[in-house]
């Protein structure tokens, strides 16, 4: 059972009149300002977060120096025979003589000894199903624990001896590893939890916290019991089963309060966190009241159960108002915890029916569970930061959980030995964990199955698009990201940044938009919401793909135009060739021609020759210039075929036409003002050009003899005229004219943007 405490993303604030996400900052990736600057604004929260470590290492310290003044008897022992415990070695000389000795009762001073094996040793007796045995085992660890406090314990063996030895403080080194582990992580998640809601103040986050301090707690408890020895502290022994349930009630509660508020606020959330929180506070009651009766321990794991199953169908029914990706993670999260809470409670139900010398492995449950459990809600907070680290750890805790409940299930529904199902069970669990392991990862994070090779083709398209229109560049950039990221929502807003960066925890990415054009409105962000339609939340490895592409468009776009460049450089030296040798060898010819007739066709192509290599070098071709020149090119040409031009252009706008656009247009008039002199024998042409908002329409009829152009062969002239206009996305269309001739239409929807365009 987990939720999102940071996660601020409400269905009535998606974009905010701003343009930015509502509440976008977080407490792992993107800080408030006024934190990362010191501000006197935040300052106190720096302060509480010292505070908290100081009273965090305090705690431990605490809790370490009681457990190490806590009265010991110094003695390691094994399990033996019928679950007995046998003596393995003590440096006290008055158990020296009973190394390999099987232990039958543990007493006090004026105690009466109680049987005290395996079982009773280990301390924990959360997931205890049988009430006679718990009260057995309880019977003992009391007696015990009540021998140590007062400094005299009576060991009876199981050859009649009886020593009896004055119990002393364990000191640091005896407390274990283990002990040391348990505490340092429950110091983190006791961190975390205050970190959470100090970051961002508000009742999610507070929610969050009170998860977190109850696992810590539980972890503090495991930890306790992970201490070598005879019994817990006297004041633990009876209390510690019914803490620890009592801590997974409270997180369950908080759990489903918190998943009614976020990230939607439900229907009737009030009355229904009323109800949880009832209910919980009447378990509690009950269980201080009868102090761990019989069925206690069964009430204790219903309660569990029915808050998880819960939670289950309130994140689906959150999920089926609004299709936020974080519910989506999160319900699976809580289905794997309940199933493995589930799985649990159904091997240690069977504690009874096992083999004496296979029941003290059901008492690691409790530390295997507060473990799972605390790395679950301790990876909440950075589950869209994908810290692989803490997502692996949690992932081999359920691993563990799993491993160990299937141990018992074999042991007590098969009657395998304890090594044969502990091999199996670890061999079947690991051999699961292998084969589905990245399953597991995609249906807690989400998997992205974008292929390389789609990326790179919307990549270089976007790039021709955004060169041939640069204005449109944020919504080239929009489409390019809904490609790659698959969001429920995409839209250019204001804002600024040289990085991309997640927001409201992972709900939204915002990718800022490259500096491609000199147009100020064009700065800005991309605000992506969801990602793969709602299925995940954003994590760090999108936002530095995101950044990857922005930086392969850049690349891109200075790739293509440096082969524009080039481009432009070899058509100005073409242009200067031509203009030099050829333009000097027609001015020759022309002085020398035989001819009035061939000395006015010369100079006829001596100007058309003029034309082409001016427009070759010219870096810029406004499109009144362009007109005007075709129109003189034009007239020249069907002057000399004695065919009379009638030219009628209108442009609502006189804009910069590309090198590719005005040669397009230049050979494409010149080879259909060809065709009319070489196939029409027309007396009369005539030419309309329209541009209107970025609509390019030009119109060439004549009164020639062509007819039925339906069936024309398009060769070289008529299929590079095609080709021509569909590269500048057109379209090209001869009709019959009547009562004589051809029509050719000719139509550029966008050969520039529209005067009214914005970004």
């Amino acid at each position: 059972m987990a939720l999102n405490p940071l996660d601020s993303t409400q269905p009535s604030s998606r974009f905010p009149a701003s343009g930015l996400p509502a509440d976008n900052d977080g407490p792992i990736d993107t800080l408030p300002s006024g934190l990362a600057a010191g501000t006197p604004r935040i300052g106190w929260r720096r302060h509480a977060l010292l505070l908290a470590a100081i009273v965090g290492c305090l705690t431990v310290f605490l809790l370490a120096r009681s457990m190490a003044n806590h009265p010991h008897v110094a003695a390691e022992w094994r399990q033996g025979n019928d679950d007995r415990l046998e003596l393995v070695f003590s440096p006290l000389p008055a158990l020296k003589e009973h190394m390999g000795k099987e232990l039958l009762a543990v007493g006090g001073a004026g105690l009466e000894p109680v049987p005290f094996n395996s079982l009773a040793l280990t301390h924990s007796s959360r997931w205890i199903s049988d009430p006679a045995l718990r009260q057995r085992l309880l019977n003992a660890r009391l007696t015990a624990a009540h021998a140590l406090a007062d400094g005299q314990v009576v060991l009876v063996f199981r050859d009649g001896s009886r020593v009896e030895i004055a119990s002393r403080p364990r000191g640091y080194v005896e407390l274990g590893s283990m002990f040391w582990l348990l505490s340092a992580f429950a110091m983190v998640v006791f961190l975390v939890g205050w970190i959470v809601p100090l970051v961002q103040p508000r009742e999610g986050n507070f929610l969050y916290a009170v998860m977190a301090h109850a696992q810590a707690a539980q972890l503090l408890l495991s930890a306790i019991a992970s201490v070598p020895g005879l019994a817990l502290p006297v004041m633990l022994v009876g209390s510690e089963p019914m803490l620890r349930t009592l801590l997974d009630a409270i997180t369950g509660a908080a759990v489903l309060t918190a998943v009614m508020w976020h990230p939607l606020r439900l229907p009737g959330r009030g009355l229904l966190a009323t109800a949880v929180w009832l209910v919980t506070g009447a378990y509690a009651a009950a269980t201080f009241a009868s102090h761990l009766q019989p069925m206690a321990w069964r009430w204790g794991d219903m309660l569990l159960l029915v808050q998880g199953v819960a939670c289950v169908l309130l994140l689906s029914w959150s999920y089926s108002r609004e299709r936020h990706p974080f519910v989506l993670v999160m319900r699976r999260f809580t289905t794997v915890t309940v199933c493995a809470l589930l799985l649990l409670a159904l091997s240690v139900s069977y504690v009874d029916r096992m083999p004496m010398d296979v029941q003290p492995m059901a008492m690691a449950a409790p530390m295997i569970w507060n473990v799972f459990l605390a790395s679950v809600v301790l990876l909440v907070p950075f589950v869209s930061r994908s810290q692989h680290v803490m997502r692996e750890f949690a992932m081999l805790a359920g691993i563990s959980t799993v491993a160990t409940s299937v141990d018992l299930l074999f042991v007590a529904v098969f009657s395998f030995s304890q090594f044969t199902s502990l091999t199996l069970s670890l061999f079947l669990s690991l051999g699961a964990y292998a084969a589905i392991r990245q399953w597991l990862i995609n249906q807690m994070m989400g998997a992205r199955a974008l292929t390389t090779e789609r990326m790179f083709t919307h990549l270089y398209r976007i790039a021709r698009e955004v060169e041939a229109r640069p204005e449109r560049a944020g919504d080239r950039m929009t489409e390019l990201l809904r490609n790659v990221f698959e969001p429920l929502e995409a839209q250019f807003v204001g804002g600024h940044g040289k990085l991309t960066r997640i927001a409201g925890n992972g709900a939204v990415l915002l990718v800022p938009v490259p500096k491609l054009v000199e147009v100020a409105h064009l700065q800005g962000m991309v605000a992506l919401r969801f990602a793969e339609r709602g299925k995940r939340l954003f994590t760090p490895e999108d936002a530095r793909l995101a950044d990857r592409i922005v930086e392969q468009l850049m690349r891109a776009l200075a790739h293509d135009r440096a082969v524009e460049r080039g481009r432009s450089e070899e058509r100005t030296r073409i242009a200067q060739d031509l203009h030099d040798d050829i333009g000097a060898r027609l001015l020759t010819l022309m002085y020398k021609a035989p001819s009035k007739e061939m000395e006015d066709y010369v100079r006829h192509t001596l100007q058309d020759l003029k034309t082409l290599t001016r427009g070759l070098a010219a870096k810029e071709h406004p499109l009144t210039l362009a007109a005007a020149e075709w129109k003189t090119d034009m007239t020249h040409r069907l002057q000399a075929a004695r065919c009379e031009l009638e030219w009628d252009s209108e442009f609502d706008a006189d804009p910069t036409l590309s090198m590719v656009q005005w040669s397009s247009i230049t050979r494409i008039l010149r080879e259909l003002v060809s065709n009319v002199i070489a196939h029409a024998q027309a007396r009369q042409v005539r030419i309309e050009c329209r541009l209107n908002e970025g609509r390019m329409q030009i119109r060439i009829s004549d009164d020639g003899s062509g007819r039925n152009p339906s069936v024309w062969s398009h060769g070289l002239g008529l299929g590079g005229i095609r080709k021509r206009v569909k590269a500048m996305g057109g379209t090209v269309e001869w009709q019959e004219r009547q009562p004589r001739g051809i029509i050719c239409l000719v139509d550029i929807p966008h050969l520039t943007p529209p005067a009214t365009t914005a970004a």
